[in-house]
């Protein structure tokens, strides 16, 4: 069986192919390296090329066999779920707002955030994770308000007790870094008790870069050497990591997250 590319971007070029085969009247778009939306809906394809990575030799059968398995049940899963049971398997990720340029802002369940970003709502399943349109929202009879809580919710008691690392510079201040690679480390942002957990580590208020999805690098606020030096890191990590989300840093207090758009210039 042939291979699939090893290059991200390629993989889901070669995924597109395969899947406008099985399902030649679906509206497909490449969108990211390791992202396509179908039909309207994100399609993550990051699990399946670690799938994949791990039997190389066996690349074009798995991904057939994902495919036909996954669209095989698309209507069922994704489109007639129950808001019961997709509750507890609804998450929040951040956007920025060029998504718009892909997607209808009228068709995404979303909410503003700050920085130039959104809120968006997903639903995880095991193999891949689907946004939530506002179609669905409205069958569910619930709205964005109260889809927010949910997702923010089920945030908080995803992974409660993340592992952090703590690095403290030769300026003098201190950075956290959150990397556990599941999709949700940028989105950690959102957590209710974010403040309470990093503060006392931080010396109170603080920043928080997320260039990508899988970043979160939460900062000191002095000196600003120590700042502007990671800040040049975050915009150069925004231009070259996969699902780019901010090159803005987002303040942190006790009361909620602020966004820094145009005001850290020294």
């Amino acid at each position: 069986m042939a291979h699939m590319p090893e290059e991200p971007e390629a993989f889901a070029e070669q995924v597109a192919i395969l899947l406008r085969r099985l399902q030649p009247d679906y509206s497909i778009d490449l969108v990211g390296p390791r992202e396509l939306i179908v039909n309207g809906r994100r399609l993550d394809l990051e699990n399946l090329f670690r799938m994949v990575a791990h039997e190389p030799n066996r690349g074009t059968e798995i991904v057939e066999h994902f495919l036909e398995q996954l669209f095989a049940s698309d209507a069922v899963t994704m489109t007639e779920l129950p808001l019961d049971l997709a509750r507890p398997r609804i998450m929040p990720r951040i956007q920025p707002e060029s998504i718009f340029e892909h997607l209808s802002r009228e068709l995404v369940a979303h909410v503003p955030y700050v920085n130039g970003t959104v809120i968006v709502f997903v639903i995880d399943m095991p193999q891949m994770t689907v946004s939530i349109t506002t179609e669905q929202a409205v069958r569910w009879q619930v709205n964005m308000d109260e889809l927010e809580s949910i997702a923010r919710e089920n945030l908080d008691g995803y992974a409660p007790d993340f592992d952090i690392q703590v690095v403290e510079s030769r300026e003098g201040g201190r950075a956290v870094i959150v990397a556990e690679q599941d999709g949700y480390d940028a989105a950690r942002l959102l957590m209710t008790d974010l403040y309470q957990k990093l503060a006392p580590h931080l010396g109170g208020d603080f920043y928080v870069a997320t260039p990508a999805r899988d970043m979160f690098l939460a900062m000191s606020c002095e000196p600003q050497s120590f700042r502007d030096r990671l800040q040049e890191r975050v915009e150069e990590d925004f231009r070259r990591l996969p699902y780019p989300i901010c090159p803005e840093l987002f303040y942190v207090t006790r009361d909620g997250v602020a966004g820094t758009r145009g005001k850290l210039a020294a």
